[in-house]
């Protein structure tokens, strides 16, 4: 019996890891979010140029400096999770002048603004007249629909050939693809900009003189 106990053990060990790493994955909660920012750290983030100038204050993610993106990796930098269908939902503070963005469907890499997915404009009163909410280059929006100094919620839904942004749940933009325009699969393995078709997210900080601010970081996966 003893010697049966030791095989069953080097048997189940291998299902026993599985078990523990697949555990230490995000997981949706009962209602299907999925939290990936834990407000102390950047664990699961890694960012591009200037990586020292990213921090967590307060609980929250600050976005402040020369150009950089912060994108989000989850526990194996080198298997990052990738989203296709999916509420993501943030709260955001801008300050006086600053300008920001939150991509999706994008891939990492390691300088300049990222060349695949999709851009939704955070900005209330930067010189660039795309206001906050705007899919940028493809649906723009020339009216900030929130304040600087004042926490708000921006969403990007992604549901099929449709993305949808809003402000404090009030649609601000709305872009259906066309049926043909779908990224081929070789497209999706090289990774293309502006089309529809799966990735992370990443975080920008836009110029020097930006500073934004991030908390309460979640998506829920759509079906």
């Amino acid at each position: 019996m003893k010697k049966l106990c030791w095989l069953l053990a080097i048997l189940l060990l291998p299902l026993a890891a599985t078990c523990v790493a697949d555990d230490a994955a995000p997981k949706a909660g009962e209602d299907g979010w999925i939290s990936l920012f834990d407000g102390q750290s950047l664990k699961g983030w890694k960012a591009s140029e200037h990586p020292e100038q990213w921090k967590v204050e307060d609980g929250k993610i600050v976005a402040a400096g020369p150009r950089s993106h912060l994108f989000y990796m989850g526990d194996d930098e080198s298997h990052p999770p990738e989203f296709k269908n999916f509420i993501f939902r943030t709260e955001v503070m801008t300050t006086r002048g600053s300008n920001s963005g939150i991509y999706f469907h994008v891939r990492f890499q390691p300088s300049g603004f990222p060349s695949t997915g999709f851009e939704a404009q955070v900005n209330n009163t930067h010189l660039d007249p795309v206001k906050t909410g705007s899919i940028y280059h493809i649906k723009k929006n020339f009216k900030a629909p929130a304040k600087d100094n004042e926490w708000f919620v921006e969403e990007v839904i992604v549901n099929g050939n449709t993305v949808t942004t809003k402000v404090n749940g009030n649609v601000i933009a709305e872009y259906t693809e066309a049926d043909d325009a779908h990224a081929t699969p070789e497209q999706i393995e090289k990774g293309v900009m502006e089309k529809i078709s799966k990735g992370t997210f990443a975080f920008q900080a836009h110029d020097p003189k930006s500073t934004t601010y991030y908390r309460n970081v979640m998506v829920k996966p759509l079906p």
